[in-house]
């Protein structure tokens, strides 16, 4: 029999991971490896529990790709010393760096759950605790030696989501996310319910691979009725600007002012790419469906399908850095290769 999992625990910051000074009333960081006095249920857990804190706790406020890179080299480090990782991170950026590790991380074979919480490991009523807790479960499933989850996942209030389907909707709810477009993984109840259908099948016979030449000169441009020419003009001329997320209306659709499809394909002959996204929290770009949407698709850009913002994000940040043609650039980013879009 397989003893238990060995799971590291990495704190990079946010709100678990701060008590209140009762003086102040202000929140602060304290010292991580102080983890099991605030929860002495870790101790009752089956799996052995390791913890790495960040020296300077990032507010997720301040995230990018830098710190993206500390998180992926932290775990791809310690990769083979333990059999899952869970993330403490803030909550407001969180869905960006768990959608980022999901695309530097190629033939994951083992889970990487990110959690966080709405209020303060310390507070009397925090949901810190449970996520912590079942999030230290979820990374020790085990079957047959193996285990059981082998993507980066996002676990909040009761349900574990695939990481790169997540969105936060709520800023005060303890349920702050959701998945639209794809099931939970698994849910927490009296027992622990994994929905084995949903999970990302690994390719074990593949080698695990860190990615990590992402290219940020990127933005997302989102649609607004009135929005216009020197305003959009203004925008995509960018210096060094490569990759554009269009936030797009329902199933894909923009303004067809022959003005506007005129920047975006004088833009894309010079190299730029632009993915359509829909800014519905639910729901599926669907060029071509509508006369607003056909133009779009003439000139070349490029559909984001049923993918988050949050994912089309660092995606294309990561297709970016590889320097691919037009043509290859638009059939990869238009396939599934994490799970990211059905």
């Amino acid at each position: 029999m397989k003893n238990r999992a060995r799971i590291l625990l990495v704190y990079t910051g946010g709100t678990i991971g701060m008590i209140k000074d009762y003086e102040t009333g202000a929140l602060k960081a304290f010292n991580f490896d102080e983890l099991l006095q605030n929860i002495p249920e870790l101790n009752i857990l089956e799996h052995e529990i390791e913890t790495l804190s960040f020296e300077e706790p990032i507010d997720s406020s301040n995230m990018n790709l830098s710190y993206w890179l500390k998180i992926a080299r932290t775990i791809d480090e310690h990769y083979e010393d333990y059999d899952g990782f869970v993330v403490l991170h803030g909550s407001d950026t969180m869905s960006y760096t768990a959608s980022a590790l999901s695309f530097m991380f190629e033939n994951l074979t083992k889970p990487i759950i990110f959690t966080g919480s709405q209020l303060p490991i310390g507070d009397l009523r925090t949901d810190a605790k449970e996520n912590l807790i079942t999030s230290i479960q979820i990374a020790g499933l085990q079957k047959n030696g193996k285990p059981v989850i082998s993507e980066v996942g996002l676990y909040f209030e009761y349900k574990l989501y695939r990481a790169n389907r997540t969105t936060k909707i709520n800023a005060e709810h303890f349920q702050a996310f959701a998945s639209m477009n794809h099931p939970p993984l698994a849910e927490s109840g009296v027992y622990l319910s994994v929905n084995h259908k949903a999970l990302w099948k690994p390719s074990r016979k593949q080698k695990r691979k860190l990615h990590t030449g992402f290219n940020d000169e990127i933005l997302v441009l989102k649609m607004f009725p009135g929005i216009n020419e020197s305003t959009v003009r203004h925008i995509l001329s960018k210096e060094n600007l490569k990759g554009v997320i269009l936030e797009t209306y329902g199933s894909g659709n923009a303004p067809n002012d022959p003005w506007f499809l005129d920047i975006l394909r004088e833009k894309i002959k010079n190299g730029l790419s632009i993915v359509n996204v829909t800014q519905c929290v639910a729901g599926s770009v669907a060029m071509g469906q509508y006369e607003t949407s056909v133009g779009l698709r003439k000139i070349g850009v490029v559909s984001g399908k049923d993918i988050t913002t949050e994912a089309a994000i660092s995606k294309l940040m990561y297709l970016l850095g590889k320097e691919l043609s037009p043509k290859v650039f638009k059939t990869i980013f238009e396939t599934s290769l994490r799970g990211e879009m059905s």
